[in-house]
């Protein structure tokens, strides 16, 4: 059976990754893919980023069905186009997609249909949100209503944080289209988890939780990133929390959506901050995996990949009960010099550790150019440990993190620390 996952991300290798261990697959195609999955002798890079085109692809080459990993893909309609042609591809359709596509549809939808989030106004004009700014005061958090690559939010801690982020986005338009309008919401205070679930339109099925480490530096310090690890599973979702998640936010969100007319089917991660009382409220919704979440998620799946989409591209995810491995899995983030604001890229990576049982590392930001693999900016890799507990874990990915070079890069070196403080 041939496979065709969408993306060139550490998210796409990790999937991709999981997908080919299944004794059906005969190929995994990644398009474009990295220099990661390109080192893969189980994955083919194919060089092909336009929807209908990759449609044309898969009708060609027999695909069975289709994986999308990113968002832009998603927000610029590439399930709309594969579902006209008849072909199977799980991921939400555009206008779906609004929920991480426009920050503004995502919290008019959730105030609509009474899912717990920070109360919030959005702006078109730089005035009024200066004004509204004032009137709150900080911390307070700025976002871009549209997709900004990781960049669209400023949690500022002062007013004139605050007010320069306005100005970047609605004044100076910094961010292009995507920071046309912004949404400015209350600071929420807490600890940040990420709650994944896949749902095939009516059934959704959870996958293992996990925690996110935005900041770029040690203790939470620094800009904003994509992310610079994670792990799985997250400790602060404990069984009741994961009750109270899926009853207050998970199913009130799928099945608004369906009551709304766009059912939602493809991954649907819910960004949630948890406070001291143990009350979750929704930051954000993504229509996709996390990543670096989704490297540790897959790292631990024990269960056949392949089955699992064939069953949501089918409607029939109520059939499935995933199997995980009982061990923590922790993925540290190395990122070209520079990033997030300007990273560099055409430096040469060497020296990464061959894959074990305890240890795999997954490609983002590479490329292969004959033998050479070189960084092409950004989070370039993520080197994920599995282990018995969470500090185990931790020294299986840092000793094999350790090990790797390329010039300027930064990596974090507390990923896990919430959890070891528990």
């Amino acid at each position: 059976m041939k496979i065709l996952v969408v993306g060139s991300g550490g998210r796409e290798h990790a999937l991709a990754w999981t997908i080919a261990k299944s004794p059906r697959i005969q190929t995994v195609y990644v398009a474009p893919g990295n220099g990661g999955t390109a080192l893969d002798e189980r994955l083919t890079n194919i060089d092909i980023t336009d929807p209908a085109a990759l449609a044309d692809f898969v009708e060609k080459e027999h695909v069975a069905l289709t994986v999308v990993g990113p968002e832009a893909p998603l927000a610029a309609g590439i399930v709309n186009v594969f579902r006209a042609r008849g072909l199977k591809i799980f991921g939400p359709t555009r206008e779906a997609a609004q929920l991480e596509s426009s920050k503004d549809f995502a919290k008019a939808f959730m105030k609509r249909h009474a899912i717990p989030t920070a109360e919030y106004q959005t702006f078109s004009e730089p005035a009024p949100a200066h004004d509204y700014i004032a009137q709150k005061g900080a911390p307070i958090v700025i976002k871009a209503d549209g997709l900004a690559a990781g960049k669209g939010v400023v949690v500022a801690m002062t007013l004139e944080e605050a007010h320069s982020a306005v100005d970047m986005m609605l004044s100076d338009n910094k961010l292009g289209d995507a920071g046309a309008r912004v949404v400015i919401e209350e600071f929420l205070s807490g600890e940040e988890a990420s709650f994944i679930v896949m749902v095939d339109g009516k059934n959704i099925l959870p996958l293992a939780t996990s925690q996110d480490h935005k900041r770029l530096q040690d203790h939470d310090q620094g800009p904003n990133t994509g992310g610079m690890g994670a792990y799985s599973p997250a400790p602060i979702v404990t069984p009741a929390l994961h009750a109270r998640v899926m009853r207050e936010i998970i199913v009130p969100t799928v099945q608004g959506m369906a009551k709304d007319g766009i059912p939602f089917s493809g991954f649907l991660y819910a960004g949630l901050m948890i406070d001291e009382e143990g009350t979750p409220k929704t930051l954000e919704f993504n229509c996709r995996m996390g990543d670096p979440e989704t490297q540790p998620i897959m790292a631990r799946l024990k269960t056949d990949l392949l089955g699992v989409m064939e069953h949501a591209v089918n409607g029939t995810l109520d059939k499935v009960e995933l199997e995980w491995d009982r061990r923590t899995a922790l993925g540290v983030v190395m990122a070209a010099f520079g990033y997030p604001d300007a990273p560099r890229r055409g430096d040469l990576v060497t020296d990464i550790p061959a894959e074990t049982p305890d240890c795999v590392t997954f490609h983002a930001g590479t490329t292969l150019t004959g033998d050479k693999l070189t960084t092409t900016g950004g989070r370039v890799l993520c080197v994920v440990g599995l282990g018995d507990s969470v500090k185990v874990a931790q020294k299986h990915a840092y000793d094999a993190a350790d090990l790797i070079h390329f010039a300027g890069s930064q990596m974090r070196r507390d990923i896990g620390w919430r959890a070891l403080k528990r």
